[in-house]
């Protein structure tokens, strides 16, 4: 069975849509740089479920509006978006919220901002915890800038740069930014050396061939939507950590109560870029009911796309059990 598409008007923008099946309304958010398609092998599971899967393009993605200010995509304004789908496809329930990648603190924050729209969420590849205590731009450059080392978000923050970079080529983009972070990618491919004034697909190798997990086919679709719709959108996502934080301090004093499930890779860069530590306790900290909470040894941070038959028996499960 392949998914309905719609076009949902969320309140502040209008968003694509991929939905099948019927019930409890599961909305899935991606990260960057993706589209509803990352959720591909999970719409059917969770359908077949019982449930209505419903997998967003964000905005500044695929089908779905591409505001050009950067204030535009900051979190006040994704979380403003996940609640007015779950309004407009569910008014008399809340739903359940599932996000990767950036689309993890996407929905951990809605959940905190709207309990009222979230009854229960759950986070792949970026734990949850807590309301943060300083911008996560001054944290990165302070680890990395400072010492005239290149991080990814800091080389992102200049308007048109990482644009031109990544929309030169959108098929070489996904295949060499997508491997070098997965799983399959041997120790050093992500260079931990680069300094600072080097761009991010430098020194990033185009393996041949590619990984199974992500065929020629998905890797063409994932080009031809980035050769519409640019990066602008999705960069700008990363341009708002100041105006985020400052968001999210009217909320210091909130948990986020709902039950809640996250999964990770073992070898997902984003669980060691500042230090590996054991997330879990400290996630238990945040959410209280945090009902499962797994490490995938041997995955990458493309977590639903590498690994979907544990994902999706792992999701599934935790879904039944509400």
């Amino acid at each position: 069975m392949t998914p309905d598409f719609r076009t949902i008007d969320a309140g502040q923008a209008t968003l694509r849509a991929a939905i099948q099946g019927a019930g409890p309304l599961v909305v899935l958010i991606h990260g960057f740089p993706e589209s509803w398609y990352s959720w591909r092998h999970q719409l059917g599971p969770i359908a077949e479920a019982g449930f209505t899967a419903c997998a967003i393009d964000v905005r500044g993605y695929g089908g779905s509006d591409k505001p050009q200010p950067v204030e535009a995509y900051d979190m006040r304004s994704m979380v403003g978006d996940v609640a007015g789908v779950i309004e407009r496809l569910s008014p008399d329930a809340p739903a359940v919220v599932v996000g990767h990648d950036w689309g993890a603190p996407i929905v951990w924050n809605t959940a905190l901002i709207r309990p009222d729209r979230v009854r229960a969420v759950a986070g792949l590849s970026v734990p949850y915890l807590g309301p943060p205590t300083r911008s996560f731009k001054d944290v990165f450059t302070e680890a990395f800038t400072d010492k005239g080392r290149f991080f990814y978000q800091a080389y992102f923050q200049a308007e048109g740069v990482a644009e031109a970079e990544l929309e030169a080529d959108p098929r070489d983009t996904i295949r060499r930014f997508y491997y070098a972070i997965s799983g399959d990618a041997p120790d050093g491919t992500w260079p931990s050396d680069k300094p600072v004034g080097a761009t991010l697909l430098e020194r990033l190798p185009d393996p041949q061939p590619f990984p199974a997990w992500l065929t020629d086919a998905d890797i063409d679709y994932y080009a031809s939507e980035f050769a519409h719709s640019g990066f602008r959108g999705p960069l700008n996502r990363y341009r708002n950590h100041d105006r985020d934080f400052e968001y999210l301090k009217g909320f210091a004093d909130r948990r986020i109560e709902q039950p809640a499930l996250f999964i990770g890779g073992a070898r997902d860069l984003v669980l060691s870029m500042f230090g590996r530590v054991d997330v879990v306790p400290l996630m238990r900290q945040a959410i209280p009911d945090l009902r499962g909470a797994d490490i995938l040894p041997g995955c990458g941070h493309w977590t639903q796309q590498e690994r979907p038959a544990e994902v999706n028996a792992r999701l599934v499960a935790w879904l039944k059990g509400l």
